[in-house]
């Protein structure tokens, strides 16, 4: 079972193009991964303290290179000459393992700059994580580790694991033993999570490259190490528990550019984490869609549950990457195949469908009773012979990308010689993969540890043998998806002196919110579409205003505090005359002020009202997410926005490409309509996905935008364009 992930996968993979050049943080974590020295500060002869367990493990899973104890009382331990510091030890230090009181951490960083050592694993708690004064504590040991460029592991963590080869380990943890070699790295920001895996995998059989704990992350996060992992030779797939975080931006760089699965199990998930935001795009950003969105961007497979991470992880570091969706399932009992079926088109795969030849053949050589379209039911008494028949058969198919085995016990049924059958025809199709799904208990177990020895990922149940092969189906369209990947779209004529003047006169004015007209001036400088508009400060003015726009004309309240004019009868649409417009100020001031006492007002605005013939609603919008940037919003606008929740987001990391924009809007309901419905035109898509992108542009330009919201954005019929009516612009 040692080397059950040992197996080098087979990556159908050409050279790809990105359109993202990620800046390297040139983070060399190799004297963490393959030391040749370690000391460590607090070990100890004594069971039960964490400095024993370092130096146990250390000792015990079989480190070469060497080990210097430091303590204060002791001349040996564990048999080693003992010193009571690092000034005292003469050979270079790669890594110093600290697991002192808090109070001394301090001083023992200050020791290892001043020896040049590389890296420091602080296993000490008692940091941020039990409040303020543990909060300065930790800064003051960051900026010791800056101090003499020292990277640091921690604090408050469980320490590391890294496979050498040659049967060494460096196990510089305080966790019960290191686990089993393998090919997957893990790395986990609960200490707890870690230890509880590792016990759990040391009975599955599931082996490990690096096994990291995160800690406070206070200098090195999950991007370091996924940076470093990907480089990894011993690993092939990277899998994380994580609660946050650090660098989204970075993070997306890093993992865009990886050919090796990533699987992240993400916690705090729910609403109750939503921040509050003013705009419609703030409101129906949730809690958790960011990390979605920043996932499924850059080919991040993204695990709902503990089970589903290591289902994925097993598959992708056993099997092949497929070449399509489509899935043959082999049973000898009708319950669990249609409990399978259903898995597969839940999970966004597709039952195969099989070429007359191979229907014919199956019904030829089959028992009369046995279903021969997909899932193929090899009935109750099916022996071995039967399975090995109908899986080579479906194999050989060009229609069938990949397989699922199911077996349930009978008194004929025949696992260990259908395990060998299945071994011997995925060496046959070594490009399509094979998982199994042997239900049951004792009669199960020795065939399901064949496969696994074989690289089979073999499953209790059906939906988890689904799920394994949804992992290397993710992994594979994105890797297809990024080999020719155009950049975003090149805007030549914007005007960015002028946006910087509006925001600089609405800073100096101590607001943060764009009155309407300045936000109008935003967009139209980056060639977005608008109405004429003007701010009136009178009603003589207003009329003045609607006479050089020419009527019909809509007038709205100007306040940065009414954002969603229209809920307290702040807007007037089609005011045809000279005397509606006089008469129509005075309402619209009067309601705003009943509605609203201590809001600000600046005026009425003027806006120039557009013929709009089959237009339909749109938004477009962002909300500057805290951990990825920008996170551009479109989808079915209007009053209803909020109500119907008819958008989609994508995260704007470094523009926003035309392929980007355009999946953005058929992921909609709305998308329907765009293309005509019931003898309609189809609209301008093209000009909705040129506002999408020249907000992308827009946002990457100036960081201290906040929120957007275009709300509505008409589009017309096909070929004459669109018209941003409403925006909205909030300064961070």
């Amino acid at each position: 079972m040692n080397n059950l992930l040992s197996a080098k996968r087979t990556y159908h993979l050409t050279k790809r193009v990105f359109h993202i050049s990620p800046e390297k943080n040139d983070v060399n974590l190799d004297y963490f991964f393959n030391p040749r020295s370690v000391a460590v500060v607090g070990a100890s002869n004594k069971k039960g303290k964490v400095g024993y367990s370092v130096m146990r493990n250390i000792i015990d899973d079989g480190f070469k290179g060497k080990i210097f104890p430091i303590n204060l009382r002791e001349e040996k331990i564990f048999g080693l000459k003992c010193y009571c510091s690092l000034t005292e030890i003469e050979d270079p230090i790669d890594v110093c393992v600290v697991v002192v009181p808090a109070k001394h951490v301090l001083g023992v960083a200050e020791e290892c700059g001043q020896k040049k050592v590389k890296g420091l694993i602080v296993i000490t708690a008692g940091f941020k994580e039990v409040g303020h004064e543990g909060a300065e504590l930790e800064d003051k040991l960051v900026e010791i580790c800056k101090k003499y460029n020292m990277r640091m592991l921690g604090p408050n963590v469980v320490g590391m694991s890294s496979y050498m080869g040659n049967g060494q380990i460096f196990n510089a943890s305080f966790a019960p033993r290191a686990p089993i070699p393998g090919k997957i790295a893990f790395l986990s920001q609960s200490g707890a999570m870690l230890t509880s895996i590792l016990d759990w995998s040391l009975n599955e059989g599931i082996g490990f490259s690096k096994f990291v704990s995160l800690g406070n992350k206070s200098d090195l996060n999950e991007t370091d190490f996924i940076e470093a992992l990907i480089d990894d030779p011993d690993t092939e797939v990277i899998l994380c528990y994580l609660e946050n975080i650090v660098e989204g931006e970075r993070f997306m760089d890093v993992t865009t550019c990886s050919s090796k699965p990533i699987i992240i199990l993400k916690s705090g998930t729910s609403a109750a984490g939503a921040k509050a935001a003013s705009s419609h795009t703030g409101a129906l950003a949730g809690a958790d869609i960011a990390y979605t969105k920043a996932f499924q961007q850059t080919g991040v497979i993204r695990a709902e549950s503990i089970q589903d991470l290591f289902d994925y992880a097993v598959s992708l570091s056993m099997q092949p990457t497929p070449k399509g969706k489509s899935v043959a399932i082999i049973t000898n009992a009708g319950g669990p195949g249609i409990v399978c079926t259903d898995a597969v088109e839940r999970e966004g795969l597709k039952i195969a469908n099989f070429m007359p030849e191979t229907i014919k053949k199956l019904r030829e050589n089959l028992p009369a009773e046995a279903a021969v379209f997909n899932p193929i039911d090899v009935i109750g008494d099916a022996k071995a012979d039967r399975y090995d028949f109908a899986l080579g058969t479906c194999l050989e198919d060009e229609n069938v990308h990949m397989a699922i085995v199911i077996m349930a016990p009978t008194a004929t049924t025949e696992f260990r010689k259908t395990a060998q059958a299945v071994i011997q025809h995925a060496k046959a199709f070594p490009d399509k993969p094979v998982v199994g799904a042997f239900i049951g208990g004792h009669s199960v177990v020795e065939a399901t540890i064949m496969l696994k020895d074989a690289n089979i990922p073999c499953y209790a149940f059906p939906e988890q043998a689904v799920k394994a092969l949804k992992g290397l189906v993710l992994h594979s369209d994105y890797q297809m998806s990024i080999e020719t990947c155009d950049g975003p779209p090149v805007f030549p004529n914007i005007n960015k002196r002028q946006v910087q003047e509006i925001f600089e006169t609405v800073e100096k004015d101590g607001r943060k919110v764009l009155l309407e007209p300045e936000a109008i001036s935003v967009v139209e400088a980056y060639g977005i579409p608008v109405p004429k508009t003007k701010l009136s400060t009178n009603p003589r003015e207003a009329v003045t205003f609607a006479n050089e726009i020419g009527y019909p004309i809509v007038m709205k309240i100007s306040s940065p505090q009414i954002l969603h004019k229209s809920d307290i009868g702040g807007v007037v649409v089609g005011v045809k005359s000279d005397a509606e417009v006089r008469r129509h100020y005075r309402e619209i001031v009067d309601r705003a002020v009943r509605a609203m006492p201590r809001a600000v007002i600046y005026g009425v605005e003027i806006q120039q009202m557009s013929k709009l013939p089959d237009a339909k609603e749109l938004i477009i919008g962002m909300n500057r997410d805290p951990t990825f940037g920008p996170m551009i919003m479109t989808g079915f606008g209007g009053i209803f926005v909020n109500f119907l929740q008819d958008v989609s987001f994508r995260i704007n990391h470094k523009g926003i490409t035309r392929k980007e924009a355009l999946a953005m809007i058929s992921e909609t309901k709305v998308y329907s309509l765009l293309q005509g419905v019931r003898g309609q035109a189809p609209s301008d898509i093209d000009s909705l996905i040129d506002v999408i992108c020249r907000i992308g542009k827009l946002v990457t330009d100036f960081e201290q935008i906040n929120e957007i919201d275009i709300n509505p954005i008409f589009v017309f019929q096909q070929g004459t364009g669109s018209l941003a009516l409403d925006v909205k612009i909030t300064l961070r």
